[in-house]
């Protein structure tokens, strides 16, 4: 099998797992205190009580990107986002993402990069925030950093999420669009911190390590207590 061809049958299988979580409700790995690297996970704006999404419809201005938007929706799939490392920095699956690590968000079910630049967003004209690149490679633009308060991202807190490049923050103050994607709230970039870049973890499945019968570490194991 191809290169390709494993992406998209990873892909496949993911959304899979995932249609399965959403219809019965469940988080896998539920019991793990932390958020770890190779994780789907859905991200809510505390302030606004949406959760960060994206889908197959571009911005009309800017850049034209996939545009990246805030649902109230729970079970929509096109929520979900899968955390890795950065084209510099590998992220071990299972492992702990470290507070001011620097990560990609990869829109699982188009395989694109939560990304930011210097256009102005449609409503509010801050940063525009986009999804870009291709089977989950895109460019150094696609890479933010955990902002939390001790030593991992633990799962019960809120964190901000910092644009590597631009030093903007990952923000919803809002403002919602009409059609074709009516009701849902604008996502961009913010220099200053506040409320509005608030962001907490919810449904997903989440990698841990797991010992093998050597004693080294497995990255590669997806746990699934129900």
């Amino acid at each position: 099998m191809g290169a390709s061809n494993c992406r998209h049958f990873l892909r496949f299988l993911l959304k899979t797992v995932l249609v399965f979580c959403c219809t019965c409700g469940l988080s896998v790995g539920s019991e793990l205190s932390f958020v770890t690297c190779g994780s789907v996970i859905k991200l809510l704006n505390v302030k606004h009580n949406v959760r960060l999404h994206s889908h197959d419809v571009r911005y009309g201005s800017g850049s034209g990107q996939q545009s990246v938007t805030g649902v109230s929706a729970v079970e929509d799939s096109n929520s979900y986002w899968s955390i890795r490392g950065t084209s510099d920095a590998s992220c071990a699956r299972g492992t702990a993402v470290k507070c001011g690590q620097a990560i990609r968000l990869t829109h699982v079910n188009t395989g694109r990069n939560l990304h930011s630049h210097y256009f102005a967003s449609p409503l509010s004209s801050n940063q525009e925030v986009s999804a870009f690149g291709e089977e989950g490679e895109g460019d150094h633009l696609d890479e933010w950093t955990v902002q939390c308060g001790g030593s991992v991202w633990k799962r019960e807190e809120s964190v901000r999420f910092r644009h590597k490049s631009t030093d903007a923050l990952l923000s919803v103050t809002g403002e919602q669009y009409g059609r074709p994607i009516h009701g849902q709230m604008e996502v961009h970039a913010m220099s200053t911190p506040s409320q509005h870049s608030l962001w907490k973890v919810m449904e997903g499945i989440f990698l841990k390590p797991s010992e093998s019968p050597a004693g080294s570490r497995d990255y590669g194991h997806i746990h699934t207590e129900f």
